[in-house]
């Protein structure tokens, strides 16, 4: 069975006056729904299904509680690596919003060379803002990509072999392809299996992530 090589998204920052920082997409996120609208038998009761075609949810994955123990402990390693930069950048965020809303109080009645000056610091924080958010986001992602990479490779592996072990000739990604599913039987649904046999055998690291360079 051919399977295809698994990327994950992340980001580290959205914009709002320049960037905000937020946790990386796809932790301690619920696993979607299987294509039937109901908990996927397959998952609660370990059954694999007699057809040859086989439902998978990827997001599910990163799953907190019912996911990929290995790709959960990565994400929040970098998580962990980066989040001093994130703290940093939270403070520029607030020093922004503060010397904004002065400069709008005692615009009215002060000196226009003193605002000015406000103006001028105002400009220069959020350029420094944009600057060292946009570094963030750039190193988070290469991280990430580094640390969970490796992780991936190894899930296409161990989807292509649990594929042929189980008979299985076409499985589908069920977090990819939504609307085209008119209907499926919960038992096509391999998620939960996938994921307790992926996680027997590979065992999650204490540490997955290691200090950020």
């Amino acid at each position: 069975m051919k399977t295809f090589r698994l990327i994950v998204a992340a980001t580290f920052m959205m914009a709002a006056i320049t960037v905000l920082p937020a946790y990386a997409q796809g932790t301690g996120r619920t696993a979607a729904p299987s294509a039937g609208g109901a908990q996927s038998t397959a998952s609660t009761t370990g059954n694999v299904p007699d057809s040859k075609v086989a439902l998978i949810n990827t997001d599910a994955f990163s799953d907190e509680k019912q996911g990929i123990t290995r790709l959960v402990n990565a994400v929040k390693g970098v998580d962990r690596e980066f989040a001093p930069r994130k703290t940093e950048l939270q403070g520029m965020q607030t020093r922004i919003q503060q010397l904004t809303d002065d400069i709008q109080k005692t615009a009215p009645m002060a000196d226009p060379k003193a605002t000015q000056t406000k103006q001028d610091q105002l400009d220069q924080l959020k350029k420094d803002y944009q600057r060292k958010g946009e570094d963030a986001q750039a190193a988070y992602n290469k991280r990430l990509q580094e640390i969970v990479g490796p992780i991936y490779d190894d899930i296409g592996k161990s989807l292509d072999a649990f594929g042929k072990t189980h008979g299985i000739t076409l499985m589908l990604d069920a977090a990819k392809i939504g609307p085209a599913i008119i209907m499926a039987t919960d038992a096509m649904d391999v998620t939960g299996v996938f994921i307790r046999e992926f996680n027997s055998s590979h065992p999650a690291t204490a540490s997955t992530a290691g200090p950020e360079e």
